[in-house]
């Protein structure tokens, strides 16, 4: 199965009897899915349709869907609600005969609401099904198309993210070959640094400080975050390979690398280990950015 993106965009259009209408689908980054749907009036029955497919071929990312209906002759007629402006007219009469006022006006007439009425075509109930049948047509469409853009820029994110690896796994390797963090090394820097307080005071215990020194060399070793940091990158390579929606999984995964690199950095005491250490962590922030896109 194929890596997905969250993000994508998708169109439709189609035709029904004197209806067409177009759907637009845009996806984006969530937690978890959820489908939001603009329907226009009496299109409503679309709704759980639409949510159900979606569901069964989605499984992340916030998807806005807008459905736009035109109907072709459509011509709404206006006419006039005889019975509320003949209430208007005897309101006007008897407010006249009561009070010095002007006559109301015809415009002034067909402004009170109520007195004009805007009468919409009268609809074909086997075309309006036939119409909304087609739209759930162009609606699987709509959304086969999201799908595979989706795929489309989830492979792309799949190739950086094994780049990213190839990064991480070089760096890791540049580590555990620093000189730096060879044991000889180590015990020469300690050992300089044991020398130097011995001069400064006889006070020292040299055997108490020579036990510390070789606790400090002992938690200094990276090797248990180096063995560990290489099965992250086997199990992500695999979660890659093998695709699907494995977006949070991936996310957990960046959060270990992370956790691995950083005490990586805490124990360095070398400058080349130390910027080896940072230039790890800044491609694990860079992989985790792109796996906060994948479904």
């Amino acid at each position: 199965m194929a890596l997905s993106s969250m993000t994508g965009f998708a169109r439709s259009h189609g035709a029904s009897g004197p209806y067409t209408f177009e759907w637009e689908l845009k996806s984006v980054n969530a937690k978890g899915f959820d489908l939001r749907l603009r329907l226009p009036p009496g299109w409503d029955e679309l709704e759980a349709l639409a949510k159900k497919r979606a569901g069964d071929v989605l499984s992340r990312g916030t998807v806005y869907a807008n459905l736009s209906v035109k109907r072709a002759n459509a011509i709404s007629t206006v006419r006039i609600n005889e019975d509320v402006l003949a209430s208007v007219v005897k309101v006007a009469g008897e407010l006249a005969a009561r009070i010095d006022a002007v006559a109301p006006s015809i415009d002034g007439l067909l402004g009170i609401k109520g007195v004009i009425e805007v009468v919409e075509p009268e609809s074909d109930e086997a075309e309006d099904k036939a119409a909304r049948e087609a739209a759930a047509m162009a609606f699987e469409q709509a959304l086969g198309n999201l799908v595979e853009m989706r795929r489309r820029e989830g492979a792309t994110l799949g190739q950086i993210l094994n780049q990213r690896m190839d990064e991480i796994e070089r760096l890791a390797k540049k580590a555990e070959a620093a000189p730096g963090r060879k044991p000889e090394a180590i015990r020469a820097r300690l050992a300089e640094q044991v020398a130097a307080l011995l001069e400064t005071s006889e006070r020292f215990d040299a055997d108490r400080l020579n036990q510390e020194a070789i606790l400090i060399a002992t938690k200094a070793d990276i090797r248990e975050e180096l063995d560990r940091i290489a099965s992250h990158v086997a199990q992500a390579r695999e979660m890659i390979g093998k695709g699907g929606p494995v977006g949070r999984r991936l996310d957990f995964l960046a959060q270990e690398f992370n956790r691995e690199v950083n005490t990586c950095c805490s124990k360095s005491n070398d400058l080349e280990l130390t910027q080896t250490g940072l230039e790890m962590k800044n491609v694990v922030e860079q992989f985790r950015e792109q796996v906060q896109n994948l479904e």
